[in-house]
């Protein structure tokens, strides 16, 4: 309020600053209200008892969500040092009545135009930014740091008369106000038309003896007079629905304005330290700081603390500003702690100056029964939610880690990935498995948007995987669902999925689909071998798939196919081939129709190169293909009857991929081949054929290049390339042989006409 101005103290905060909860708390303290106001959603004042519960840790957040579409909402985030959870914890402590009066959350989310939000945006995303204008007119560039300076770094013992502090800038933004009226958010003059309406029912109960605590950009807005008419002119008609309200823990990262979040602050970590240290903060940092580095191995001493400090305080004073700030510690750290390096300071920034704390909220809060379960199903398993990621590594062998594989992969089929599966590094073992775990605050809400399956996260996977089953409209979906299924251990839902999969699979004529099917098929038949799980029916679909697959393979690999189809197929063809690997045990008779098919694709002069090349090797890699057969067959391939185009398309279905590089380098013959084919391609076709080439080769290892080199490079002998690449296939010899070219000349005549 302006000096001298009657009515109720507003205070003006920004929020989530240090400095601002501080002088709320100092001004109530003089002030002494009977009721405190504060800006949040009106829904959320059943829960404010719950603040001043021993299990509630900031920092939280006021969720609500809209009852028929829990996606639909928004977020009021409150950390330890913000100043509205200053006020609620100063009234609670004194019983004094404290209640929210921003624009009720059930008109927020009902408006269609509105997007889910996250509290109140900062004044950086408006058309004008207030801060900014008044750091300018300080003559500050950086408007962080004339708030710091201004608000934040300011002790409690620096401020005489708090309400004279708030009085100043209520003063500053009434100018503002009055140059850039609602600052391109008309939305505001609503909100405050509904502030405005709060304040009037608290005047009627309590007079002008209660407080109001507010973002300083609404400050004038509220004490302006305005009539109850015209309030309620701007409140007519705003769109409702039904919203339930919870709290959820959050964290000082998705406080941060780098996560997104338009209220945010840059460095809640080191805020959360200001609001927390008596005394002494930066010599208090600094020593964190210190501490940070060391569990990192690198040597940081007192006395690297000590001059730290004192480079700190001396950077302060050059620039002017009252005490060190953020950036004058940061360059302290950099230039003492970490050798001039950003590497290690980096760190400090990621882990203090942000920092992963995640908040806590009670048992007694209000939860979906899903949510409720998965607590219960968390603390069972001794799984905590963190912040910060980390790598879980579990054996499927012991009970409780297979129980949290479980729960884990049931969350992901609700669309709640609070872990992600990764590569593991303890084994290649089925029984393996390894999680990359990081508690995000909107998995509350997909948790909460999950509840309309169930009450338990089994019961409630189970449902949406049987729902997903029905309708679900091609073969790939429905495969790739009962492997999810299987490892989610959700039998109950299989014989839905496997319905859908076989009607689908007796419909579906297209091969490359049923291909594509098959190996998610086969590796749920090995997750269910793993996990106990009855999978015998799904056998015998999978079965009966690759079945159909080998019967209709050969014509589909010889229509015609451009360079995409072979592409496609021969990724399928590998596919195929892994399951069959995986299916034959059960399956009599299996891998010897398999390898028919292949030797089939093989020798079949129309099917695209790319393809036979992949067909020889695979069979050469079962042991089902001896060398020289082998070497006919390449022999083939690259005779000067075949286009350089095919043959270079053979040579990456045959050498491409894992081990490739290292077969040639072992088998002479073969590398002497294909060594004889790229020397004799004619310069044009060979630039065609090049992308081809380089694609197959520079795929392989530093080392087995550089051996393929050297025996290219050292050509015909003993140590090099062998001359003629040893016998020539069947049907061919080193040299031309003029009797036999003659015979064919005069025939060739002949069928031409030619005399």
């Amino acid at each position: 309020m302006s000096p001298g101005a009657a009515g109720p103290p507003l205070l003006g905060i920004r929020h989530h600053g240090p400095g601002s909860a501080r002088a709320v708390r100092a001004a109530l303290d003089l002030a002494q209200p009977r009721a405190v106001l504060i800006e949040g959603p009106p829904e959320g004042d059943p829960l404010l008892a719950l603040a001043a519960e021993p299990g509630m840790r900031p920092p939280v957040a006021l969720l609500a969500h809209a009852s028929d579409d829990p996606g639909r909402a928004a977020f009021w985030p409150l950390a330890g040092f913000s100043p509205e959870w200053a006020a609620i914890r100063w009234a609670q402590a004194r019983d004094v009545p404290v209640r929210f009066i921003d624009l009720p959350a059930a008109h927020t989310l009902a408006a269609p135009e509105e997007e889910a939000v996250e509290g109140e945006p900062d004044a950086a995303a408006l058309p004008v930014d207030p801060l900014a204008v008044l750091a300018e007119t300080a003559g500050y560039e950086d408007p962080e740091q004339w708030w710091e300076d201004v608000v934040e770094h300011r002790g409690t013992g620096a401020v005489r008369d708090p309400l004279a502090a708030f009085a100043a800038l209520e003063e500053a933004m009434g100018a503002l106000r009055e140059t850039y009226g609602d600052g391109g958010r008309p939305r505001d003059l609503v909100r405050e038309a509904h502030m405005r309406q709060r304040m009037r029912a608290a005047r009627r109960e309590f007079g002008d003896d209660y407080a109001v605590v507010c973002g300083a950009w609404h400050v004038p807005a509220l004490r302006a007079r305005t009539t109850v008419a015209a309030d309620r002119a701007l409140l007519a008609g705003l769109p409702r629905t039904k919203v339930e309200t919870t709290w959820v823990p959050w964290t000082h990262r998705r406080l941060a304005r780098a996560g997104g979040y338009g209220a945010g602050v840059t460095s809640p970590g080191w805020y959360a330290h200001l609001f927390a240290s008596r005394d002494r903060p930066v010599e208090r940092w600094l020593t964190k700081v210190a501490g940070l580095l060391r569990e990192e191995d690198r040597q940081v001493s007192p006395s690297h603390v000590i001059e730290a400090v004192r480079l700190a305080e001396t950077l302060a004073a050059v620039r002017g500003r009252p005490v060190p700030g953020l950036g004058e510690t940061l360059e302290a750290v950099r230039a003492v702690m970490c050798d001039g390096s950003d590497v290690p300071l980096a760190l400090v920034e990621d882990r203090l100056v942000v920092g992963d704390v995640l908040g806590e909220v009670p048992d007694a809060a209000p939860a979906v029964p899903l949510q409720r379960d998965l607590t219960r199903r968390q603390r069972s398993l001794r799984l905590k939610a963190e912040a910060r990621e980390r790598d879980l590594e579990l054996d499927l062998r012991k009970d409780t880690d297979a129980a949290k594989s479980l729960l884990l992969h049931r969350l992901r089929m609700l669309g709640v990935d609070w872990g992600v599966p990764t590569a593991s590094r303890g084994g290649t073992g089925t029984f393996r498995e390894t999680w990359r775990l990081r508690w995000e605050p909107e998995l509350s809400v997909r948790v909460a948007e999950a509840g309309i399956w169930g009450t338990t996260v089994l019961g409630a996977a189970t449902a949406k995987a049987a729902a997903e089953a029905a309708r679900a409209g091609e073969l790939g979906e429905v495969t790739a669902l009962a492997e999810r299924c299987l490892l989610a251990g959700l039998s109950e839902a299989l014989p839905a999925v496997l319905r859908a999969l076989a009607d689908l699979a007796a419909l579906d004529t297209d091969v490359a689909r049923l291909a594509k099917a098959l190996p998610a098929l086969a590796r749920s038949l090995r997750y269910g071998d793993v996990r106990g799980t009855d999978s015998a029916a799904l056998g015998t679909v999978a079965a009966g798939l690759a079945e159909r697959i080998c019967v209709a393979l050969p014509p589909a690999c010889a229509a015609g196919l451009d360079a995409d189809g072979a592409a496609e197929l021969r990724g399928h063809l590998d596919g195929v081939h892994g399951a069959v690997a995986l299916l034959a045990d059960g399956q009599e008779g299996l891998r010897e129709r398999w390898s028919a098919v292949l030797r089939k694709l093989a020798g079949r002069d129309t099917v695209p190169g790319l393809i036979r090349g992949r067909a020889v090797r695979l069979l050469l890699d079962d042991g089902r293909l001896p060398p020289g057969e082998t070497a006919r067959l390449m022999g083939l391939a690259l005779s000067p009857a075949a286009s350089p185009a095919d043959a270079a398309g053979w040579i990456e279905g045959f050498a491409g991929g894992s081990g490739g590089g290292t077969l040639l380098v072992h088998d002479e013959r073969l590398l002497g081949l294909i060594d004889a084919w790229l020397v004799s391609v004619p310069e044009r076709a060979f630039i065609d054929v090049l992308p081809l080439l380089r694609r197959t080769f520079g795929a392989y290892e530093a080392g087995v290049r550089r051996t393929l080199g050297e025996l290219a490079r050292r050509g015909p002998g003993p140590r090099g390339i062998p001359a003629g690449a040893g016998p020539a296939p069947e049907g061919f010899a080193p040299d031309l042989d003029p009797a036999r070219a003659s015979a064919a000349a005069e025939v060739a005549r002949r069928l031409l006409g030619a005399a």
